[in-house]
C-alpha cells in the first residue's frame, strides 16, 4: 500500500534500497544513544581502573595494563558514536583540525597492543599508554571550543 502511494504521489517510483531500509531500522531513539554513552563510556572507565589495578600483578601486569587501559580507550572512544552516529564521528575525527590528533591516537592504540602482543616490550608498552593518553587527551579538548588554545597558553606561560 505505501509502495502505492509513493508511485501515485510520484515521490518515489522505486523500491529503497537495503541500505536505506538498514539505516531506517537501525536509527536509535535519544534516549536509547544516551544509554548507549553512559554504558560503553562507563565500560572504558571499568576497563581503564581494571587495567591501572593489574599494573601491579609482577611479570604480565605491565602487559595486561597495556591491554585493558587500550581497550578502556577504544570503549570510550566507541560510546561517542552513540551521541553522533557512526559517519559523522569518522567526519568529525579526520576534519582537519584534529586529523594529526586522531592519526596520532588510533597509532598509540595500535602501537601499545603491538608492544604487547607481539613485540613483548613491557617498556615500550608503557611509552605508548603515556602516548595514548596524551593523545586521547589532545583529541578530546578538540571537541571543545578555544580549550586548545588555552591550554597552549597554559603550557607557554609555565614553561616560561
Amino acid at each position: 500500500m505505501d509502495k502505492l502511494k509513493r508511485v501515485l504521489s510520484g515521490r518515489d517510483a522505486e523500491e529503497p534500497s537495503g541500505l536505506a531500509e538498514v539505516i531506517d531500522g537501525a536509527s536509535l531513539s535519544w534516549g536509547t544513544r544516551v544509554k548507549g554513552f553512559v554504558a560503553c563510556f562507563a565500560i572504558g572507565c571499568l576497563c581503564s581502573v581494571l587495567g591501572s589495578c593489574l599494573l601491579w600483578i609482577p611479570k604480565k601486569g605491565l602487559i595486561l595494563f597495556a591491554v585493558f587501559y587500550t581497550l578502556g580507550n577504544i570503549a570510550s572512544l566507541g560510546s561517542t558514536l552513540f551521541l553522533m552516529g557512526p559517519m559523522k564521528q569518522l567526519k568529525r575525527m579526520f576534519e582537519p583540525t584534529r586529523l594529526i590528533a586522531t592519526v596520532v591516537m588510533l597509532l598509540c592504540l595500535i602501537l601499545t597492543l603491538c608492544s604487547a602482543f607481539w613485540w613483548h616490550k613491557a617498556g615500550l608498552a608503557l611509552l605508548f599508554c603515556i602516548l595514548q593518553f596524551f593523545a586521547m587527551a589532545w583529541y578530546s579538548i578538540s571537541f571543545i571550543p578555544y580549550a586548545r588554545d588555552a591550554v597552549k597558553k597554559c603550557v607557554s606561560v609555565c614553561l616560561s
